[in-house]
């Protein structure tokens, strides 16, 4: 058996350091199953003399493992040459494994210390301790040094932004402002890399190819890069810093994965894009979300909140401080506060498409983000107001996000990604303020398949719950390890737990929406979670007669749902 689970280098800013590092999972079974005699000598090779390492399996011998495998990473570097090394060891869920990690200069030196590393633990169990730990040394002093770190020091001002929900919109909302300003704009987000509103190349780039990818391209004067947990924990960020960080929100999602289970240490992965943001720049931070807020204690940069609430606690704090600034919304209006001054109204949220005539109150929150970063950014007062009151919720500017649609038979068509519970709710939450009096919500539902168990069945459970009629609607393209039939058992679950059997299910998801519009009536209204066929959903939608709604259009639907 081998102690190395997984080596992974980062080549940028990472949930460990703010610099290159590399991350070792390590089995330390070694360790923790050892005899009490070869724990201490083990012990006293690596510079821990007065140790106690506890009854093998224990508790004590788990932490005692912790505290060994730093120093051996330590004593390793130190004999291969390397006097001084900052290490970091995390537990995980399983008590035998462990994360290291250590920045690093030189690729191949790196590695080699990694592996070195595991070597020494793997030779744990046989007489000669000592040895064993020497031999890694010499391996690691006898390894080529290799190149440097790839990450980019930006040369021109970057908006980073991260989050659970709304990263993607408000990435977007930016680089639209910042192009309404005059500005030649490359930004990188889930759908792709652009250069000044025109797609330069397709796919998933919220990892760190994608912020290195914006910044080279020619001409470009602003970036905006959207940064996924993903990228952060698998690579590293691409850029050493930024200039404005938001992040929208963290939520559950895509929880049970490289290790992370919990909402808070998924916090602790989006906090890197705000400690790296240089001192003299902006944390834009939402003020209701208390994970969110807390990362004011691992922040550099001046903080910005964002709150719906203007009399909420973090306006409060972050202006009595001095310095501070926030945005939030006074009397309809989205208002910039900075101490001792008196409020600035921007723009009416009924003048803010994105708001859907102020119902959405996610997109309030992303507009509020957006504001607050163009201006950090240093745009004009006026290009914000112009750049809020332009982009719109349609296929053009925002695809995929809140689209709307008018359909013959007075039907509407809602389609969003929506996948994780808040996603989902938000949704449904549209949805219900788009419905006449007596009219239905036929809901879509679907689900990826690197979700957990809960998370699906909590999907079915939320969607069912929230509808009048509901249908599984599969995305083969994104079920990954699991298959349709597992999907389908979960959501179905979820629905049961509220009540809810009669679901029909599609291979697809615009044969879902075909279903649920045949069975629509006047005034009902359709929601489509659409994840992995969106220009299928939208030809569908032409193809039947379906036109986008107009900020005007849509203004009208809520009108007609308040009215009694």
């Amino acid at each position: 058996m081998t102690s190395l689970v997984e080596l992974r280098v980062l080549e940028g800013p990472n949930l460990y350091f703010p610099r290159a590092a590399v991350k070792l999972t390590l089995d330390v079974s070694t360790i923790t199953e050892a005899g009490e005699e070869t724990a201490l000598r083990f012990a006293r090779r690596i510079g821990l003399r007065t140790t106690r390492p506890g009854a093998a399996g224990s508790g004590f011998r788990q932490r005692f493992a912790l505290r060994a495998v730093e120093r051996l990473v330590r004593a390793i570097a130190a004999e291969a040459g390397t006097r001084r090394l900052a290490v970091r060891v995390r537990p995980t869920g399983d008590p035998d494994v462990v994360v290291v990690a250590f920045p690093w200069r030189n690729r191949g030196r790196a590695r080699a210390l990694g592996e070195a590393v595991a070597h020494a633990l793997d030779a744990l169990p046989t007489p000669d301790v000592e040895a064993a730990v020497s031999a890694a040394a010499h391996e690691v002093a006898a390894a080529p040094r290799g190149d440097r770190p790839a990450t980019i020091t930006p040369t021109i001002p970057v908006v980073a932004v991260t989050g659970t929900n709304g990263k993607t919109t408000t990435s977007r909302m930016i680089a639209h402002i910042a192009r309404t300003s005059g500005l030649v704009v490359g930004w990188s987000n889930t759908d792709g890399i652009y250069r000044d509103g025109v797609l330069v190349e397709a796919g998933d780039y919220s990892g760190p190819s994608g912020a290195g990818r914006a910044l080279g391209l020619e001409g470009v004067q602003l970036a905006v890069t959207e940064t996924a947990r993903g990228g952060i924990l698998l690579k590293g960020i691409g850029i050493t810093r930024n200039d404005v960080s938001v992040v929208t929100n963290v939520t559950a999602d895509h929880l049970g994965l490289q290790g992370i289970d919990t909402v808070d240490q998924l916090a602790e992965v989006k906090s890197v894009v705000p400690r790296i943001t240089r001192k003299d720049g902006w944390a834009v931070l939402n003020g209701d979300d208390p994970r969110v807020l807390a990362m004011q204690a691992v922040i550099s940069a001046q903080p910005w909140i964002f709150s719906r609430d203007p009399d909420s606690p973090a306006v409060r704090e972050v202006l009595s401080h001095g310095g501070g600034r926030a945005t939030t919304v006074i009397d309809g209006w989205i208002t910039v506060l900075a101490p001792g001054v008196d409020p600035d109204p921007l723009v009416e949220l009924v003048d803010v498409p994105m708001t859907l005539a102020g119902l959405s109150r996610f997109n309030i929150e992303n507009a509020l983000a957006a504001a607050s970063a163009a201006l950090a950014i240093g745009l004009s007062r006026d290009d914000v107001v112009a750049g809020l009151t332009s982009f719109r919720p349609d296929a053009e500017h925002n695809p995929g996000r809140m689209n709307f649609f008018s359909l013959p038979g007075e039907v509407s068509v809602v389609m969003d990604l929506a996948h994780n519970e808040a996603g989902l709710e938000a949704l449904l939450e549209i949805m219900s303020g788009v419905r006449r009096p007596g009219a239905r919500l036929l809901l879509g539902l679907g689900a990826v398949g690197d979700r957990t168990d809960e998370l699906i069945g909590a999907l079915g459970e939320i969607g069912a719950k929230g509808s009048d009629v509901v249908a599984i609607g599969h995305k083969e393209r994104y079920l990954r390890t699991r298959t349709m039939d597992e999907v389908d058992v979960l959501l179905r679950a979820g629905a049961a737990r509220v009540g809810v059997t009669d679901i029909d299910t599609y291979p697809t998801e615009v044969a879902c929406l075909a279903a649920l519009v045949d069975r629509a009536q006047p005034g009902d209204v359709v929601g489509l979670m659409c994840h992995a066929e969106r220009q299928e959903a939208y030809d569908w939608i032409a193809a039947h007669g379906g036109t986008p709604d107009s900020p005007e259009t849509l203004s009208q639907k809520v009108r007609a749902a308040s009215e009694d």
